[in-house]
């Protein structure tokens, strides 16, 4: 009987648990979490600290889905020490345990730049429900936070606390909003909206240093700015988790190497998740990961199981406006666009082309043909036959299969 021990209960871990169980019914199967809880929805975190969804509703997996597939679940326990020529790990509480194919899914940290003062009380980062629950008791009884970076999560973070009743300002490097997912044009028209919804936003700006007072904090900009708030939330993007992978002496360079079965340099070890990085590329986006842990446990488990990348794309809402982002954007707008745009109904909506292929896509406000729109992106279908009506606003989307 083969004996499986994954690190990491997200997405990654999961996916991979899951296969595992289906390629190899008989096999012990142990995952080791840092949390309290349960697998549970990281990307709802804004709606839980927003006190629109409970714990239990953002729970993708209670207990019982370990129990029906004989997976042993070990919630609080960090692994400390993995001994890979004993193919042996030590956990914090000092067990061992033995096995004879690990998967490291130890995912991402949020990364916090290095500003003066990013340690003081009342500075938080949102990663984890206990992150979660940490800024809820601070935004008690606050009335303004200080967000830097303008990523989704950030917005999303920021827009759950407004609804808590808190004044949102956003500081970001960048000039624009949502850097990965919008061009200048549609991120415009995206913190127009935001604005009349009540957020403040300071783009192109960086942050000098944070300074706590007796009223609160100030967060001082490089410009010369100060901002006041109650509370800050630094959500500066996500860095890979690799003290354990370093120990084990992988090879790293954006994150653990693997091939396309998620196997690293070592034998019998495995990676995926935020941690990794595939053909030179690092994802961090939840689709990716998902893909990556369902191949990693099929590989472990003997099954053929090949990855071959993950289409970038995000549908979603920010502040319950619906965006998605597919493919390359052009932000910087060197390729063919066919761009419409609605300032009366605040929709955006705009198509990538290369050598006559779609290659990649926004739509703000608006997201009807995404699906259809990204099925071409992957299939990289030819669309030069349609390239004369796309302009149009109501073009069928239907018409790209």
């Amino acid at each position: 009987m083969t004996t499986y021990l994954i690190i990491g209960n997200g997405v990654a871990g999961n996916a991979a648990a899951e296969n595992i169980r289906k390629h190899d019914s008989e096999g012990k199967i142990v995952v080791f979490s840092q949390e309290s809880r349960p697998f549970y929805y990281v990307p709802a975190l804004p709606e839980y600290l927003a006190g629109e969804k409970a714990a239990d509703q953002i729970t993708l997996h209670p207990q019982s889905w370990y129990d029906q597939r004989r997976i042993d679940l070990y919630l609080d326990t960090r692994v400390t020490q993995i001994d890979p020529g004993e193919k042996v790990v030590v956990t914090d509480q000092g067990r061992r345990f033995s096995y004879d194919k690990l998967l490291l899914a130890t995912g991402g940290n949020s990364f916090v730049p290095p500003i003066p003062g990013a340690d003081s009380t009342g500075v938080f980062t949102l990663r984890t429900l206990a992150d979660a629950d940490r800024i809820k008791a601070a935004a008690a009884g606050a009335k303004t936070v200080v967000l830097i970076g303008g990523g989704l999560l950030g917005l999303e973070a920021g827009n759950g606390l407004r609804k808590l009743g808190l004044k949102v300002i956003v500081v970001e490097f960048f000039p624009r909003l949502l850097p990965r997912q919008m061009d200048a044009a549609g991120a415009a028209i995206l913190a127009r909206q935001l604005e009349d919804m009540g957020f403040t936003f300071y783009l192109g700006a960086k942050t000098q240093a944070i300074a706590p007072g007796p009223d609160g904090l100030t967060v001082n900009l490089e410009s010369g700015e100060k901002l006041k708030g109650d509370l800050v939330l630094i959500s500066a993007g996500v860095r890979p988790d690799l003290s354990l992978a370093q120990a084990l002496g992988l090879d790293i360079d954006k994150g653990v190497k693997v091939d396309d079965t998620m196997k690293t340099s070592r034998d019998g070890i495995y990676a995926a998740g935020d941690l990794i990085e595939h053909r030179g590329r690092f994802y961090g986006i939840w689709p990716a990961a998902m893909e990556q842990g369902k191949v990693a446990g099929a590989a472990m488990a003997g099954a053929a199981a090949k990855y071959d990348g993950t289409l970038p794309s995000n549908v979603l809402k920010v502040a319950g406006i619906d965006l998605m982002a597919a493919g390359d954007i052009d932000a910087d707008g060197k390729l063919e666009a066919i761009v419409h745009q609605n300032e009366a109904q605040k929709t955006y909506r705009k198509l990538v082309i290369q050598d006559n292929l779609l290659v990649g896509a926004i739509l703000l406000g608006d997201i009807r043909g995404s699906a259809e729109i990204q099925a071409a992106i992957k299939k990289k279908q030819d669309i030069s036959r349609l390239k004369g009506e796309l302009a149009q606003a109501d073009f069928d989307f239907k018409r790209l299969g």
